[in-house]
């Protein structure tokens, strides 16, 4: 008898320790309705591979991304089209050229190593601060000027909105302008276009995050630095940046469910690194 109570108390036991299991699964599981993320194209590649992954997770949410730019990502936000803006600084703070968007939370989720690159016909492997800002202002207009071959420079630039032309014109360029010229001269919308006119145009030269560099560019180094999450790490190279989802207040339910995700470890240290970005952890 002693023996078929104690048989029943692990029975009970072991019962509420499988419900309480499927009860947790279910929970996770349970999550529903719709996040729509605009802004940043820097971040898009995160974006899309984390949203890929959480939707696998929770069948019963949507996730819609796209990017246009940075300022479009709170500003979404702002009118009420989007949960989440992706941006390359945070929105909740002035930067040079834009103002705060009152009300919003800046939510890090990744650390965003930018690259000067060129078409790779260009012969110069390294620019520095006072060469790229010559370039960017007009000041120096041709690649023998840098050691290059006697070619004019094209000049590729993100318009303006952009948080990676925001964070360049900071960290690569010292603060330095980027003027507009009657040629030579061209504004793409996104880091893909960006890739694609630097890779198609003989003698450009432009800007991306390190997540779009392939054999199609040349990405250059920056006062003598190779642009790699190695040298971002230990502080040699300073061209990079925080990326965040900028909410309306705190987020909630399914939006804050995604943001963990993304924040997690698991993400973090997986998909994360796999696309060249570096994990918020790496900088503290």
């Amino acid at each position: 008898m002693k023996w078929f109570k104690k048989m029943s108390l692990l029975a009970a036991a072991s019962l509420v320790a499988v419900s309480t299991l499927v009860g947790s699964a279910s929970a996770a599981s349970g999550l529903s309705g719709k996040i729509t993320i605009n802004g940043s194209t820097a971040l898009l590649p995160l974006t899309l591979q984390a949203a890929k992954e959480f939707q696998k997770l929770n069948p019963k949410v949507r996730i819609a991304a796209s990017g246009k730019g940075s300022v479009t990502g709170p500003q979404a936000v702002k009118k009420g089209i989007a949960d989440i803006g992706a941006c390359d600084w945070d929105a909740s703070m002035d930067v040079p050229g834009f103002k705060a968007f009152d009300g919003q939370v800046a939510n890090k989720v990744a650390v965003i190593p930018f690259a000067t690159i060129v078409n790779k016909n260009v012969k110069v492997n390294n620019l520095t601060t006072e060469q790229l800002k010559g370039i960017y202002s007009g000041k120096i207009t041709n690649w023998k000027e840098v050691g290059g071959d006697n070619a004019d420079i094209v000049v590729i630039t993100r318009a303006f909105g952009s948080g990676t032309r925001v964070n360049y014109q900071a960290k690569a360029l010292g603060g330095g302008d980027i003027v507009k010229k009657d040629k030579n001269y061209k504004e793409v919308g996104s880091s893909g276009d960006m890739k694609t006119a630097v890779a198609t145009t003989p003698n450009a030269i432009g800007y991306i995050d390190l997540v779009y560099v392939n054999s199609d560019v040349k990405a250059v180094s920056f006062n003598g630095v190779a642009p790699t999450t190695d040298n971002v790490i230990n502080g040699t190279y300073k061209i990079w940046a925080y990326g965040y989802y900028m909410t309306k207040g705190q987020p909630t339910g399914a939006t804050k469910a995604f943001i963990e995700y993304v924040q997690s470890p698991k993400f973090q240290q997986g998909s994360l690194k796999k696309l060249k970005f570096i994990p918020i952890s790496a900088m503290r």
